[in-house]
């Protein structure tokens, strides 16, 4: 074998003559002098066609490339400029790097690979390179990526959401393919605007491919796909909906809490430090305060999962509290009613909008209104089986992506990176299938 041909397998270059290599003694830097050949000359950078030569623009530059050990690699060729009747001038493309890269294709590649298997720190130590180019790497490599495979194929069952960033201030519009659980669009924002995108890139004839849509109650996203998707039966988030009802309670909770705390203080008439006297009066205020008190987990939770001590707190809410007592079964009620089949659900739900609207504690009269004007989706939410679990689940992989990055400049990065890593088509490492 040749040396020069020895040295193209080892660079990871096709359709690439390698002219010389030179070790650069100053640098330290192994230098690697090629040039296209003959069929990949003249080529347009954007979209790879035959076009003249404009001129031979900046002259000689050079592309980071794979380290040979320890030593640092680049590549160094002409750099001409064509004239192409689409892209204008441009200059012209080589086969070992993307257009208007600084980084061979097996560099790009790697960075990428890392990128969803390691974190920022070591990505950086180990490639010798800035965080804000990481970004731009996974970026370029997911546009081509994402070039090579059709992200909508077979989409029938969707699911909806937005995940907060830059410390909650920013959102990113998510949607998820139930069958597949594989992220298949994000985009920054979280308005009709933002979701109609999503719709405008599905296309009208897949759109209405669309059977099902998860999400949870926001107004923004039912508007979109009852206009876009109009086959689509929206189902809404058992979570969400339970979710609802735990406001409710907590508002009740913190209500009850603080009334009781006034009435203590009120009602009451100080004690002093240490054991109260033998034949002190009874102070059931401040007991029933204390029953109240540190009480938030043991409403929240399901009894099954309740610990003894939380049980002893909730039955002390019962007998103290009536009016937080009930709140709490109000909200126990809904979520047992996502355990029902659909027939029993459905009278379920009635009767439950109608002892909510009956109560008397204003968070849940008003929750009620909200599960009456979310009660067809609710209903299919039963009837199919389906929720945000998987969306949840993906922003929970997007949040923890965001914490090992130390957080992204641009959501373009974010983007990128959460697609390589969650939409199927994770990158390989150069030379290995």
């Amino acid at each position: 074998m040749q040396n020069l041909t020895l040295w193209r397998t080892l660079l990871g270059v096709d359709k690439t003559v390698v002219e010389a290599v030179d070790l650069d003694m100053e640098t330290g830097i192994l230098v690697a002098s090629v040039r296209p050949t003959a069929s990949m000359r003249n080529r347009c950078g954007s979209c790879r066609k035959r076009c003249p030569r404009y001129d031979a623009g900046e002259g000689r530059r050079r592309w980071r490339s794979l380290d040979a050990g320890s030593v640092q690699v680049q590549l160094e060729a002409a750099a001409p400029r064509v004239r192409c009747g689409v892209h204008g001038v441009t200059v012209a493309a080589v086969p070992w790097a993307r257009h208007q890269s600084g980084h061979t294709l097996f560099f790009d590649d790697q960075v990428a690979w890392l990128a969803t298997q390691t974190s920022k720190t070591a990505l950086t130590v180990l490639m010798r390179i800035a965080w804000r180019t990481v970004g731009a790497i996974i970026t370029r490599v997911w546009a081509d990526t994402e070039k090579q495979f059709d992200q909508f194929a077979d989409l029938t069952r969707i699911g909806i959401d937005e995940i907060s960033y830059k410390r909650g201030h920013k959102y990113l519009t998510c949607v998820v393919d139930h069958d597949s659980g594989r992220l298949i669009w994000a985009a920054p924002g979280q308005d009709k605007a933002t979701l109609a995108t999503f719709f405008d890139a599905l296309g009208p004839e897949r759109s209405a491919m669309i059977t099902h849509v998860s999400a949870d109650g926001a107004a923004w996203i039912a508007t979109v796909v009852k206009e876009r998707a109009p086959n689509a039966v929206r189902c809404a988030d058992p979570f969400h909906v339970v979710k609802w009802a735990t406001e409710a309670l907590d508002e009740v909770r913190r209500a009850a809490w603080n009334d009781a705390r006034k009435a203590a203080r009120h009602n009451e008439a100080g004690r002093g430090r240490g054991r109260p006297p033998t034949g002190a009066p009874a102070r059931p205020d401040s007991a029933r305060a204390m029953g109240i008190k540190n009480c938030r987990y043991a409403l929240w939770k399901n009894p099954e999962n309740l610990t003894e001590k939380q049980q002893a707190k909730l039955a002390c809410i019962v007998q103290t509290d009536p009016r937080l007592a009930r709140a709490y079964y109000l909200k126990e009620g809904l979520r047992v009613i996502f355990k029902l089949p659909l027939d029993e659900a459905t009278e379920a739900l009635d009767k439950w909008v109608s002892w909510a609207r009956r109560c008397r504690i204003p968070s849940f009269v008003k929750l009620q209104r909200s599960i009456v004007k979310h009660r067809t989706a609710i209903l299919a939410s039963i009837e199919h089986g389906l929720s945000n679990g998987r969306v949840e689940s993906m922003n929970t992989k997007i949040r923890l992506m965001t914490r090992i990055a130390f957080g992204f400049k641009a959501p373009d990065a974010l983007i990128a990176l959460a697609m390589l890593s969650l939409g199927g088509h994770k990158p390989v490492l150069p030379g290995r299938d």
